[in-house]
């Protein structure tokens, strides 16, 4: 099951459903910012992450997961 993800949360991209031959599969292990959500296939939630290199893409909620900075 998922984690809850919520605008301006840190994630980090932990596996991939698909679309690895594009630039996505670039993003696995990467952390970023949860931008904005959209509906992806007529019913799911999709998250748009944008990376520190100002890039971004949306995820399925099962290839992200929390990331957590020590301070």
């Amino acid at each position: 099951m998922a984690a809850e993800m919520y605008l301006g949360q840190q994630v980090r991209v932990c596996c991939l459903k698909d679309r690895v031959g594009s630039e996505v599969g670039k993003k696995l292990g990467q952390v970023g910012v949860v931008s904005d959500m959209r509906v992806v296939d007529g019913k799911g939630i999709g998250l748009i992450v944008r990376f520190n290199d100002q890039s971004q893409t949306w995820f399925f909620l099962e290839e992200l997961e929390p990331a957590f900075q020590l301070h």
